[in-house]
């Protein structure tokens, strides 16, 4: 089995490429523990988008009439830098799997050569994907919250994969809590993440919330973490003590939150599209004057967060972000020797035969 990497097999020794699959067992053993330095690639990443050293082009959503709540997106991407990949995610949501037992995202990521443009590897790309949601909210949480106190109190609004990934990046990157709420509207799936905090360390105390109001209130630190299709959370006086609002989920925040808010995204072209909060904001005032910058303003110190209102961090969620943390999996599984080469996957190398 060949391990060269395909940008040394096409330059140096003009060989058939190889082409990869990684599993999500694979995957989840190199992420597993690494959150600090996963953050670190994340960081790079946003610092390259920013600097222009990127393609992120809109995402595409395929839906259907026939199953309206679910949604398969594609997001392209290219990133330069010392990472040097294209590739594409292929992701789905489909809500109803909850209740057959499955999880509601599955997805797979595409990494090709720089080079060449030839497909190298196929990653199973759930656990990618919310490895990168839950490093960019805690690079969010880490860098929103300079200037301000600290928080100590997180809430959790929506309470699946997603939340738990965060939750695990939050306590990784050195975040603890005194009090942790939770809330969603499955009694089940609030149960389970108690058990779940409950084995973390240390938990802090465990509030089950019945409604989201009571969570807010009582949050410093705000994460929505739902598949709401459209804004359930409306009133302002839930925000008056003027939290950090982690709103990953996009879609929760009625326009006039963020209007009394200052609002962060990680890009605005991405952010403000598809309906998301940001996006009805926009539709709202007639323009984008509401948004302060992006995180990688933020991180550049060209945007100051004031500590006297609301802060939210509206992350779309980028390829670029999937692209570098599954180039960061493929060049650990391959450093490993481990890598699993599909023998013969190009086939039709000669032009005459």
């Amino acid at each position: 089995m060949t391990t060269i990497p395909i940008t040394e097999s096409i330059t140096e020794s003009t060989t058939v490429p190889t082409f990869a699959v990684i599993s999500g067992a694979q995957v989840r053993r190199v992420l597993q523990g690494r959150e600090k330095q996963i953050v670190e690639v994340v960081e790079a990443t946003y610092r390259l988008h920013g600097a222009g050293d990127s393609v992120n082009p809109p995402s595409y959503f395929l839906r259907f009439p026939d199953r309206p709540s679910a949604r398969i997106i594609a997001l392209p991407a290219s990133i330069g830098g010392q990472v040097r990949v294209d590739g594409l995610k292929w992701i789905s949501s489909f809500p109803e799997n909850v209740a057959a037992g499955i999880p509601r995202a599955s997805a797979v990521l595409i990494l090709n050569d720089h080079d060449t443009g030839y497909p190298f590897a196929c990653l199973e790309s759930s656990i990618i994907s919310a490895t990168r949601t839950a490093a960019s909210a805690a690079l969010a949480a880490n860098r929103l919250t300079r200037g301000r106190t600290r928080p100590t109190r997180v809430g959790f609004v929506g309470t699946g994969l997603i939340a738990r990934y965060i939750h695990t990046f939050l306590a990784g990157t050195g975040w603890s809590f005194d009090e942790i709420g939770v809330h969603d509207l499955s009694a089940d799936s609030a149960a389970g993440f108690r058990g779940y905090l409950e084995e973390a360390d240390p938990p802090g105390r465990i509030t089950v919330h019945g409604d989201a109001e009571q969570l807010i209130r009582s949050s410093d630190l705000v994460v929505f973490a739902t598949v709401a299709a459209q804004p359930h959370v409306s009133d302002l006086t839930w925000f008056a003590h003027n939290p950090l609002v982690l709103h990953v989920s996009l879609r929760d925040l009625a326009p006039e939150i963020l209007l009394a808010s200052t609002n962060i995204v990680d890009d605005v072209d991405h952010c403000l599209k598809a309906d998301t909060s940001p996006h009805l904001a926009e539709q709202l005032t007639g323009n984008r004057d509401f948004l302060h910058g992006t995180l990688d303003d933020v991180m550049a110190g060209q945007v100051t967060v004031p500590a006297g209102r609301p802060v939210v961090f509206s992350p779309f969620g980028l390829g670029v972000l999937d692209l570098a943390v599954a180039k960061f999996v493929y060049d650990e599984v391959n450093r490993s020797g481990d890598l699993h080469i599909v023998d013969d996957f190009f086939h039709e190398m000669r032009r005459y035969g």
